[in-house]
């Protein structure tokens, strides 16, 4: 929330980049899979539907501001992207499930490092606009703040509920 009202306060998204966004909506489908498979707890379920709904949200605040598209379009743009990414989680989550059934985890486990990988690489493609610009540029750091946090506690109920041990 805090990278989207800033982008809106600005009415500019420069330095902010689309991929990395695009990416993140992504990785929120073998998450949520994962999640909702090995029966986390509601917060984990949740989580990673907000993040690609958000991130989604400011994707299209990278079209509507950087590309200088309409709201419409922007529109038109997230709306099937929204679908398509509910469609597959929740066909890989019955899939998921019955290879859950029939004892096998690997499946379980590509969730999760595809996700990870995913999200790692719209981090990194960031790194990369830092390296090249010699500067951060378009990153609100109370987003940045925030996600860790979220990290951190995410990491936390884990511990909470012993599904690390």
């Amino acid at each position: 929330m805090p990278q989207i009202i800033v982008n809106y306060r600005r009415h500019d998204t420069e330095g902010l980049q689309p991929s990395m966004m695009l990416l993140w909506a992504a990785a929120g489908v073998p998450l949520g899979v994962y999640n909702i498979v090995e029966e986390q707890n509601i917060a984990l379920r949740i989580q990673p539907q907000i993040l690609s709904f958000l991130s989604l949200v400011t994707w299209a605040q990278c079209f509507y501001y950087g590309r200088k598209r309409s709201i419409i379009a922007c529109i038109a743009a997230v709306v099937p992207l929204l679908g398509l990414l509910g469609g597959i989680e929740v066909a890989l989550i019955f899939a998921l499930r019955a290879a859950k059934d029939r004892d096998l985890e690997w499946p379980l486990i590509l969730m999760a490092v595809l996700s990870a990988c995913l999200l790692a690489a719209g981090v990194l493609r960031h790194y990369y606009d830092i390296y090249v610009h010699r500067t951060v540029r378009g990153i609100s750091f109370i987003f940045v703040g925030i996600d860790a946090a979220g990290d951190l506690f995410s990491l936390v109920s884990c511990l909470d509920e012993g599904s690390i041990y």
